[in-house]
């Protein structure tokens, strides 16, 4: 396999990109045995059958030091995966060890690429365990979508098991990880790299999120933790749909779908990119006329009308909507959710095609990224 060798002080590795079926074929996964398995023995909820069946599954030895998977993690590895769009599901290399000493081969003059030899014993997983977890149990939801991912993975080698133990220990007691939605609210303090539309559409997510009159409010997963209340769409998720409607870059570039910088032009002559003005009411308003037109199947667990897929479609008809120059005028005039109201009434008929029974039929599609566009597409062709 090619690989690039990384060599820091006395220590050598290796770095390797692997397609997912094929690494998942390549790891071992293991946790350490402790007589108490509470994570694993109660009752699966809705929905977490194959993860604790997964979960169950896993090889329990005494000298493995991984720690027992956590359902709720994988779970939300699993949901992520399912959601992303635009972002790379694993962005980041999962390390993995072997005890035998692997072959090397440079090409040519690259002393540094090379040939790398396999393993004849399959990899142990020193840190990505949980990622590669809801990989696999996605493999097996969406056989399809999973052959176009590519995994990045660090390879050590010719170390005893001790080597392997220790890095674990360090990487987990040492190592902080942000999540993106944790960095979403941080935005407002971030300097670097973050322009005034990136804050701005943080911002809108964070009012939508808190506003009382939002049909959104505490609807939005914001750090992707544990929650009593339910959830529709990862705050991420939402605000990269909302970011898309001001990129100047999609507008600029000609790059501009359904909607895509769109509204760049409008928030910028209109409110500017001030976070205390009203332009959080374009979409609080926006999204109220939605739910006013939707009626009982908004927040209705028989329909997807508020499933993550859904409200994107939602998101990218508003920047179709604001190219139409009566409506901003009559935005300009009223400022209420009554302005949406004439150019939504079309949907009315589509309600039926958004009962939860059958959704994926009737939207049928290769992933999420083609799902959101074909409701996209029906949304603004009944505009």
């Amino acid at each position: 396999m090619l690989a690039i060798r990384v060599a820091q002080k006395d220590g050598v590795f290796y770095l390797v990109n692997y397609k997912a079926s094929d690494i998942l074929r390549k790891v071992r996964f293991l946790r350490r045995y402790y007589s108490e398995d509470e994570d694993v023995e109660v009752e699966p909820r809705p929905g977490e059958e194959e993860i604790i069946t997964f979960i169950r599954g896993v090889e329990r030895a005494d000298k493995a030091f991984q720690r027992g998977l956590i359902r709720k993690k994988i779970k939300d590895i699993l949901n992520f995966y399912e959601t992303a769009e635009t972002q790379p599901m694993i962005p980041a290399p999962v390390l993995l060890y072997t005890s035998e000493k692997l072959t090397f081969t440079p090409i040519g003059s690259y002393q540094m690429m090379g040939d790398l030899s396999e393993p004849s014993e399959r990899f142990m997983i020193i840190d990505g365990q949980h990622r590669l977890a809801g990989l696999r149990i996605f493999q097996e939801k969406h056989p399809e979508e999973v052959e176009n991912v590519d995994v990045p993975a660090i390879i050590f080698d010719g170390r005893n098991e001790d080597f392997a133990a220790e890095m674990f220990v360090i990487i987990n007691s040492t190592q902080t990880k942000i999540s993106r939605s944790h960095l979403i609210d941080l935005m407002e303090k971030v300097t670097y790299g973050i322009t005034p539309e990136k804050k701005w559409a943080a911002w809108i997510v964070t009012r939508l999120y808190e506003d009382s009159r939002s049909p959104l409010q505490y609807k939005i997963n914001k750090l992707g933790g544990r929650s009593r209340q339910e959830k529709w769409i990862l705050q991420s998720e939402l605000y990269n749909e909302i970011f898309r409607l001001v990129d100047p870059r999609r507008e600029k570039e000609g790059k501009a779908e359904g909607g895509e910088g769109n509204l760049h032009r409008f928030i910028a002559t209109e409110f500017g990119w001030d976070r205390r003005g009203p332009a959080s009411d374009l979409f609080i308003e926006y999204f109220k006329a939605v739910q006013e037109t939707m009626k009982d199947a908004w927040g209705n667990k028989n329909y997807m009308v508020t499933a993550s897929v859904t409200i994107k479609a939602f998101v990218r008809v508003l920047g179709d909507l604001l190219s139409y120059p009566a409506l901003r005028d009559e935005w300009r005039k009223q400022r209420s959710y009554e302005v949406f109201l004439p150019y939504l009434e079309g949907w009315k008929e589509m309600i039926p095609d958004f009962r939860k029974d059958g959704f994926y039929e009737r939207f049928a599609a290769r992933g999420q990224i083609e799902r959101v566009r074909k409701i996209h597409t029906e949304l603004k062709r009944r505009l």
